[in-house]
C-alpha cells in the first residue's frame, strides 16, 4: 500500500509541473506585443518568388495557353480570332523596306523590314553592325538575306540542304546546320552521325559568341511552331530585335497535336507571348499564290501562308 501511494503521489506531483510550466508560457505570451504571434517570417526567397523577375527566371517547360475564344471551342471561332489577330498590325512601321528587284526572286515584297528611327534597325545598317541570322530549309527566297549582306551586314544562313558544311560569300555565312527545338539525344551525341549538324538557337548562339542578333529570319516550312516556342522557353526572344516569320497553316506543323480548335488556340497562344515579350506586329502579308487552306479546309477563303514582321519595342543593341 505504501509503494501504490507513493507511486500515486509521484504521477500526481508531475502532472502538476507539466501544468504549472504550460500557464507560464501562456502568461509569456500574453505579455507579447498584439499581433505579434501572428508575424510570419518573411525569407529573402520568399520575397524574391513574389516578384515578376524572379518568376521570368524559373524555367519554363511550356506555353501559357490562350482561353477559348468561346464557350462552344469550336473551329470557327478559334480560326476566326486567330485570322483576325495574324492580318491586324499593332504599330505603324513609318519607314517599311522589302527587297528591291535586284535581289527579289520569289520574295515578291512579303519580306519587309521596319526602318523606322523609334527602332535600332536602321542606325545599327547605316553602322555596318548589324547582324543577321536566316533559318531555312532548302530555301530559294534569299533576297533579303543578299540585301542586308550588301549593306554590310554580318548574315549568317543556317541550311541542312548545304552540300559544304561551311560557305563565305562576302558578308554571308553559309553553315550546314538545322535548326532544332530538342536536345541532341546523348547517346548519339558523341557517335559518328549527323547530330551535330542538329542544334537550338540558344546553342548556336552561345557557340558563334553572339549575344544579340538584329534580325531573325524563320523559313522553316511547318517547323517555325516549334522552333518559336523554343525562343520562348529558352528567353531568346530578348536578345532578337527584329523577328521575320512565315506561318504555314494548311497543317498542325511538326509535333503539334491537338484536334483542329486546339492547334489554332496553341498558334493564337504561341503568338500571343510574343506580344507579352514586348513584340509588336508591324506587317503581315498573306500569299495570294498559296493554296486557300488551314488545316484542310477552306476557312474564310484564307491563304495557307503568312509571312509576318514583329518588331522587338525593348531592344536595345550592346556594342
Amino acid at each position: 500500500m505504501n509503494r501504490c501511494s507513493l507511486l500515486r503521489a509521484g504521477l500526481l506531483l508531475s502532472l502538476l509541473c507539466v501544468c504549472a510550466r504550460v500557464y507560464v508560457q501562456l502568461q509569456r505570451s500574453s505579455l507579447a506585443p498584439p499581433g505579434r504571434l501572428r508575424e510570419r517570417p518573411v525569407t529573402m526567397a520568399t520575397e524574391a518568388a513574389s516578384t515578376p523577375e524572379h518568376r521570368r527566371r524559373i524555367p519554363r517547360w511550356k506555353i501559357d495557353l490562350e482561353p477559348w475564344a468561346a464557350e462552344t471551342r469550336g473551329l470557327q471561332e478559334e480560326a476566326r480570332r486567330f485570322l483576325r489577330y495574324i492580318s491586324t498590325p499593332q504599330v505603324s512601321c513609318e519607314r517599311p523596306a522589302s527587297v528591291p528587284p535586284l535581289f527579289d526572286r520569289e520574295d515578291h515584297g512579303s519580306w519587309v523590314l521596319c526602318l523606322d528611327h523609334r527602332f535600332s534597325l536602321a542606325q545599327r545598317i547605316a553602322s555596318k553592325h548589324c547582324r543577321v541570322y536566316s533559318l531555312r530549309l532548302a530555301a530559294d527566297d534569299d533576297g533579303l538575306e543578299r540585301m542586308l549582306a550588301g549593306s554590310g551586314c554580318e548574315v549568317h544562313c543556317f541550311d541542312p540542304s548545304l552540300r559544304s558544311a561551311h560557305l563565305q560569300e562576302e558578308h554571308m555565312w553559309l553553315h550546314r546546320l538545322s535548326v532544332d527545338w530538342r536536345d541532341p539525344n546523348p547517346d548519339r551525341l558523341h557517335a559518328h552521325t549527323h547530330t551535330h549538324s542538329r542544334r537550338k538557337i540558344k546553342d548556336i548562339l552561345n557557340s558563334f559568341g553572339h549575344r544579340q542578333v538584329d534580325v531573325l529570319k524563320l523559313d522553316l516550312e511547318s517547323a517555325e511552331w516549334k522552333v518559336l516556342e523554343n525562343l520562348v522557353l529558352e528567353r531568346v526572344l530578348d536578345s532578337l530585335g527584329l523577328l521575320l516569320l512565315e506561318l504555314h497553316l494548311h497543317w498542325p506543323g511538326f509535333e503539334v497535336g491537338g484536334d483542329e480548335p486546339s492547334v489554332i488556340r496553341y498558334w493564337f497562344s504561341l503568338l500571343r507571348e510574343l506580344e507579352r515579350a514586348h513584340y509588336r506586329l508591324y506587317h503581315s502579308y498573306s500569299d495570294p499564290n498559296k493554296p486557300r487552306l488551314i488545316l484542310h479546309r477552306n476557312i474564310q477563303n484564307a491563304s495557307s501562308s503568312f509571312v509576318l514582321g514583329w518588331v522587338n519595342t525593348r531592344f536595345v543593341p550592346h556594342g
